[in-house]
Formats: structure tokens, sequence, C-alpha cells
């Protein structure tokens, strides 16, 4: 079953945990004991409806403020699809949680409140989606209800929001717009009468329609090592393979490969999952390799088609997310984790300081603060082996740690 990945975004009041909630009522994926929390915690607010925010906002402070402030992960499943999606907060201060849930979605929500239009949130949230390379963007617009369902203002919206998409650097985007209700229902699950103008899907439809082709990207071939496979048993005593997971595209028994960084060159010898082996494995696939010869390949290597050899360089331009409360300066170390491979790492410059709401970057900044996003120049102590973001979203990311404090200060995507 294909697992399909959503990311949300929206404002405070726009109905984000209302919608995720009403999508999880109408599918009937919430449990008896959920559903008659919702009703007594409503009851006892003195509403005359479901609120069904409640199934979202886990936090106590989430739910006393009626804010989304941690990225929650809600589950659910139809008969063809399951679904994984990422309630994101809209804050500004809470950019670095955007960046995290939407880091491995590959559709994004962006909740737009009928009676406010596009603001300056909406502009954050397309942006990190658009920087993220998020494929499918869903824009709903919400509380139709509460504009008499009027077309005219869906329509005004959605001319708004193209202006914005026209500044988009992702060129295979996929923008779609659908007028909602996330309280009344409308078009969230199942179609409504109140807009009889509107001949598109519901939110559910448009997902369920999504297949997985039109989410995964291909590119060349990146097998980051993660573990070699030496069980030395009696039965498997000379056995030795690799095992990772396999991104951009297929590998085959008999595809000729490079193993870096030592560029040795041999051939795939046999592809294994678990017990049973495999003549090809799609990419995606977590799985055992093994090689003809004896080659010294260890964690942190990577497997490559040779007709298929990524940049390997010292020194990287990435556009970087700031995750931590002390400032990213330039001459700071920082562990770089790419893929399975850890790197020391020098901050060199920072280029320039990139403003969410597209009105440009602010060169000559001498530092990033917590949830900034910048171009930032980085020195490596030993080369790393990767692709740009744009071209292997696996191969072109990365984090930053802190040695000290082991804490995840940044996440970066390179240029």
């Amino acid at each position: 079953m294909n697992v399909l990945k959503i990311a949300t975004a929206g404002s405070v009041d726009d109905g984000k945990s209302t919608l995720i909630g009403r999508l999880l009522y109408d599918t009937k994926s919430l449990t008896e004991d959920k559903l008659e929390a919702i009703k007594k915690s409503s009851e006892q607010r003195g509403y005359d409806y479901l609120d069904f925010s409640l199934a979202t906002d886990g936090l106590v402070a989430e739910r006393e403020q009626g804010i989304t402030i941690d990225v929650a992960h809600i589950y659910f499943s139809t008969p063809t699809k399951s679904y994984i999606i990422a309630d994101t907060p809209g804050h500004v201060e809470y950019t670095r949680n955007m960046v995290t849930g939407a880091s491995t979605s590959q559709v994004a929500i962006i909740l737009i409140d009928a009676r406010k239009g596009v603001i300056e949130q909406t502009y954050r949230h397309f942006f990190i989606n658009n920087l993220l390379r998020v494929k499918n963007i869903i824009v709903a617009v919400n509380k139709m209800d509460l504009v008499d369902y009027s077309e005219e203002v869906f329509n005004n919206i959605k001319k708004d929001f193209e202006a914005l998409n026209a500044k988009s650097t992702y060129g295979e985007q996929i923008v779609s717009y659908i007028p909602v209700s996330a309280l009344k229902g409308d078009n969230i699950v199942d179609k409504t009468d109140a807009m009889s103008w509107y001949n598109g899907d519901t939110i559910l439809g448009h997902l369920e329609e999504l297949e997985a082709q039109d989410v995964y990207d291909a590119g060349k071939v990146r097998f980051p090592v993660q573990t070699v496979i030496r069980p030395k048993t009696d039965e498997f005593h000379d056995f030795r393979g690799y095992a990772g997971k396999i991104t951009g595209g297929s590998l085959k028994v008999g595809d000729a490969v490079t193993v870096l960084p030592s560029l040795t060159q041999s051939k795939i010898k046999e592809i294994f999952f678990f017990d049973t082996s495999y003549e090809e494995a799609p990419a995606g696939s977590s799985v055992n390799i093994t090689l003809e010869g004896d080659i010294n390949v260890t964690r942190g290597d990577m497997l490559v088609k040779t007709d298929e050899l990524p940049k390997i360089e010292k020194q990287v331009t990435a556009t970087v997310c700031w995750m931590d409360s002390k400032n990213l300066v330039p001459g700071t170390k920082y562990i770089v984790q790419h893929n399975t491979n850890r790197v020391l790492s020098k901050i060199d410059s920072i280029n320039s300081v990139i403003a969410t709401d597209y009105t440009g970057e602010q060169e000559n900044k001498n530092k990033l603060s917590l949830n900034e996003i910048g171009e930032v120049s980085i020195k490596l102590s030993k080369p790393i082996y990767f692709d740009s973001y744009n071209d292997n979203k696996s191969n072109g990311a990365f984090i930053l740690i802190d040695a000290q404090t082991n804490t995840t200060a940044g996440a970066g995507f390179i240029n």
C-alpha cells in the first residue's frame, strides 16, 4: 500500500487542526474514546458542534490557547492508501518546526482563511514548501461558510495565490485550489451542495488520486552504506553485505558501481531483502547488497553507478534553516551529518539572510538567528559526495550538529 506523507501549514485560527480532525472523523479514523473525549470537551466549552481541532492539538498549551506549537504526526488509512500528516505550526517563531515537518512530506496543504485571503504568513508557508521542493501543493480556502460560499471570494484568493506562485523557483510544482469548510465538512471528504460552482475534487479525493510516481523524485542512484553485514555463522561464514536505502533510481544485479570516497569499482553480485534475493531493487528500498571481489567498504561510504558520479568536494554552499538559540556565526565548528557520513566542518561565511516573504535577501550579514534562513558557505575537513538538493533531495540535504551539546542546530540544502 502506498504511503503518502502530508504537511499542513496555516496561520492562527485558519482552521488547520479542525480540517485534519474533520478528515479523521469523516474517514472514520477516530477511535471511540477519542471521539467521546471530543464530544465531552466541546460540550464543556459550550459549543453546539464538535471541535475537531481537539483531535490533533495534543499539548495542554495548544488546547488552552487554540494554537499549534509542536509538530504532531497523525496517521490514518483508506482502502487504497495510508497517510501520515505532519501538523506543523504556522507562526514565524516556529519556522524550524515547519521545516522539519515539510522536509519529508510529498504533499503540502496550505490553509487560507476565506475572510482574510493571502496574507504575509501565506508567503512564508509557500516559500518553505518551495524551498523544500514539495511537489504537490493543495491550497485549501477554508471557512467558505463564513463568506456565504462566494465563488467571487474564492476566485480572488486563487488569483492572489497564483501571483505568489509566479515567484516559485520550482517549475515542477503542481498547485491545486479547493474551497472548503472544515467545520461543516464541505469538500473535505464528501462533496458539498453548498458550492455547486466548484467542479473539482475534495481534499481526500485529490489525495487519493496522487500516485507514488507523482511524489517521488527520480534521479541518479545513490546508496549510502548504513552498516556492514557480517553474520560470521557457519552457514554465512564469509558473507559480507552492505545495508542501506536506495534513493534516486533502481539498482540491479550486474550494475557497475563505484565506491566513494575510495573510487574503487566493482559490480553488484546480489541484492537481498532479509533472506530473499532480487534481481533489481527500486528507489526507496532498504536492502542488503553484496559486491564482486574483496573490497573495503564501511559505514559512511556510498555506492553509485560508475557513470553517475556525484560531486566530491571539501566545500559546499547551502541554504540553511537555523534551529538553535545560539546564533550561527562564521568561524564556528559543527559536525555535518550527510546521509550516514559525519564530517567536521567550519562555517566559512554567511553570504545572505533570505526573507521568507519573497522580498529579497540581506547581504553582508554576519550571523543567522533562530528560525532564520540564509545562504551559508561551509568548509569540510574531508570531502563529501553530494548532489544539489534540486537534483536529489536525499543526497543534497544535511544537518549541522553542535559537537558540544549534540543539538541538531540547523538543516541544510545544498545549492
